[in-house]
């Protein structure tokens, strides 16, 4: 078989055959098939898609392009969560500790932020010293001891889907559901999980605009995981403003050590304490959400999940009093408001805008390859349905440059909506999806 004759048949509506989908990724994988033929076959998938039958081939070959994790002589039931991407979206750094302090198993495995979404990784590394690159050995040693690991993907670890994500940002088919569904479950069944939660967001600051196909996504990655027998639950939540209250990286660590503390924002409380439930009642750790959720608290209010978290950062060879004394962590050089330009009510806070201007400041990526400033940010201080009066400051941002201040300034006009009428307050958690 050749590349193209698989590039021409699925350009034309055919279907690939198991065999010749791995074939294809295996030879991607090992440079034997070009970047602009597999550039050629993405697009193919994008407007052609992929039946049930190539998403699983697809699926399994990526798999299977590099190591698989073997997790069987742990004794806990191993757990993880992913999320679709979002703005303020630091769930898993205060989630992961949680849920490990009560008794499941966390292998967390995370990814860096590019555009105006945010990467868990970039803000764990904000910590002095810590590092989320960990081989395989490491990796399973950090786990096994602490029942918790925070690392990033290995070199070894579906190599396929390094190379395929970084040609799908470079050829404009990064939103396409089977590709989306096949990459995030190719990594997450690579960690010889039990179970899996999935938050897919939905709305402006998503890359799943509409609700309906957020679902479909996340009905696509529940069927791959099932097949594979492990169980899976997706969550619907919306992505339309910004989660908590914090945009960046260091501040978003400090808001995500406080809700460790017992504090945090409401919103993001919520999501931390839905989806770790969800991860526990996984886990066989609590037969329902109320008992999981009396086991989170405890967890937090006693200090053990804030504890797990200090011990898993000294682990990996972050500096623990940056944990335990959150202002050791970087802050901005310069803060400036921004200021409501009328009185009256939110009534939407767009949460791809502020994390567009949060880019410009210097907190995100436009290209893979460019580096962040862990220092600036920004604090969202009114959102939907908050009464606010002209001149009151709508959001405090942290910056390095006047340039990048200037650019986020004229992003930020557009972020926000003020009316006259009280705005009612949209649900976070819109639905489940399972098996």
């Amino acid at each position: 078989m050749t590349a193209v004759e698989l590039i021409e048949r699925k350009r034309d509506g055919g279907v690939l055959k198991a065999d010749e989908i791995g074939w294809l990724i295996a030879a991607y994988t090992q440079g034997e098939v070009t970047d602009y033929q597999m550039a050629a076959m993405l697009m193919a998938i994008f407007i052609r898609g992929l039946s049930g039958d190539e998403l699983d081939a697809w699926t399994e070959a990526m798999l299977h392009s590099g190591d698989v994790l073997d997790l069987s002589r742990l004794s806990s039931v191993k757990v993880d969560k992913h999320s679709t991407g979002g703005v303020g979206d630091k769930v898993s750094i205060p989630l992961a500790p949680m849920v490990a302090a009560c008794g499941v198993a966390v292998p967390m495995m995370s990814g860096r932020g590019l555009g105006h979404t945010g990467g868990t990784l970039d803000k764990l590394e904000t910590i002095p010293g810590f590092t989320s690159g960990l081989d395989p050995t490491t990796f399973v040693s950090v786990l096994e001891k602490h029942g918790l690991v925070l690392a990033g993907q290995s070199e070894t670890l579906v190599p396929a889907d390094r190379k395929l994500y970084a040609l799908r940002d470079a050829t404009g088919t990064v939103p396409s559901i089977p590709l989306i569904a096949s990459s995030i479950m190719s990594k997450k069944l690579a960690e010889d999980l039990d179970g899996l939660v999935l938050d897919v967001k939905v709305g402006r600051g998503a890359f799943m605009k509409q609700r309906e196909d957020a679902r479909r996504l996340a009905e696509t990655m529940v069927e791959i995981g099932h097949a594979r027998g492990v169980e899976v639950v997706a969550v619907l939540t919306s992505m339309d403003q910004p989660l908590g209250r914090e945009v960046g990286n260091a501040n978003e660590l400090r808001e995500s050590i406080d809700v460790l503390a017992g504090g945090g924002p409401d919103d993001l409380v919520e999501l931390v304490y839905h989806l770790g439930s969800l991860m526990l009642m996984l886990g066989g750790a609590a037969r329902d959400a109320r008992e999981a959720r009396n086991l989170l608290q405890k967890a937090v209010q006693s200090g053990r999940a804030l504890e797990r978290f200090v011990r898993v950062v000294e682990a990996q060879g972050g500096d623990p009093d940056a944990v335990t004394d959150p202002s050791r962590l970087p802050r901005p050089e310069r803060t400036v408001e921004f200021p409501a330009p009328r009185s009256g009510y939110v009534t939407s806070c767009d949460a791809e805008a502020v994390g567009i201007a949060a880019m410009r400041l210097g907190a995100g990526r436009r290209r893979k390859e460019d580096s962040i400033d862990p220092t600036v940010g920004i604090t969202v201080l009114a959102k939907e349905g908050d009464r606010v009066e002209e001149g009151e400051p709508l959001a405090i941002l942290g910056y390095r440059d006047e340039s990048g201040l200037d650019q986020a300034r004229s992003v930020l006009q557009r972020a926000w909506s003020i009316s006259s009428l009280p705005a009612s307050r949209q649900p976070l958690i819109i639905e489940e999806v399972r098996a």
